[in-house]
């Protein structure tokens, strides 16, 4: 992690986007419309009212989406692109996803998939889902995080936390499986810290709280279900990092879930 992230200069929702989009996923965003359209030959090298690709792209770019009248396009392709790249470029972060979800029409059969690659990769709180964006991550999700890594009286738990983000958001080369292992050891690390026993599992943890009549019992066993996290080696964690594609939304879960899962334990001890 960063020292501006480590120093909460920078925000767990500067890395992890929503209400936002970033430079890099602007530009890569914009990249993938070039590649796919704005660089076809019939599209930068025609003229308006050619009546041909660029033409028909561009006449209904101005008259469904900018609401324009399609004669104040310029008259050669290259020109056009530039007057959208110029917008593009303008643009409000929902107007990105706006104009993305407009311009699924003229893009392959493999475009949804290829703009949630992109989306994964700079950690956008959005994903596309039948030609459109629907919201991952939210600021609830975010500020869980945030609380979470803010654990001065619990340094293992937050240093923990810290690993796990720093693995995620990684742009280069992320570390899927660290990350999930790392959120997991926080767990664990804030199960021992409320046990008093620095070999404790959440189990431990759980059952302690139980006995002192902190959650019922019915709810411990449900946690203990979910998480897996008693017994590491039938556990979420042995299931998890033995998948062969482990993903950046499965990183991100596991995140925000054990996160809410430490604040959850610290509220109660």
């Amino acid at each position: 992690m960063k020292f501006s992230e480590r120093m909460g200069f920078k925000k767990v929702s500067d890395i992890l986007q929503v209400g936002d989009v970033s430079v890099a996923l602007k530009n890569s965003i914009w990249n993938f419309l070039d590649d796919k359209i704005w660089s076809r030959s019939d599209f930068r090298f025609s003229d308006r009212d050619d009546g041909g690709y660029g033409d028909a792209v561009s006449r209904l770019i101005w008259s469904d989406y900018f609401k324009e009248p399609a004669d104040t396009r310029k008259w050669h392709g290259y020109e056009i692109v530039k007057q959208i790249r110029d917008w593009f470029f303008g643009a409000v972060w929902y107007e990105i996803y706006d104009f993305v979800e407009f311009m699924f029409a003229f893009l392959g059969p493999l475009a949804e998939s290829e703009i949630n690659g992109l989306l994964e990769r700079e950690l956008a709180g959005y994903r596309c889902l039948n030609g459109v964006f629907v919201q991952v991550t939210s600021e609830v999700e975010l500020d869980s995080i945030q609380k979470a890594l803010n654990s001065s009286a619990y340094a293992g738990v937050e240093a923990h936390l810290e690993s796990a983000l720093d693995h995620l958001s990684r742009k280069q080369n992320p570390d899927y499986r660290n990350s999930i292992k790392e959120a997991i050891s926080a767990v664990e690390s804030m199960a021992r810290e409320l046990t008093g026993n620095d070999k404790a599992t959440l189990g431990d943890a759980l059952s302690k709280m139980e006995k002192e009549g902190k959650f019922h019992p019915a709810l411990r066993k449900a946690l203990s279900s979910l998480y897996g996290y008693t017994s590491d080696a039938d556990g979420i964690r042995h299931a998890m990092l033995d998948e062969p594609n482990v993903t950046g939304d499965d990183a991100k879960f596991m995140l925000v879930a054990c996160s809410a899962f430490v604040n959850y334990m610290k509220g109660k001890a």
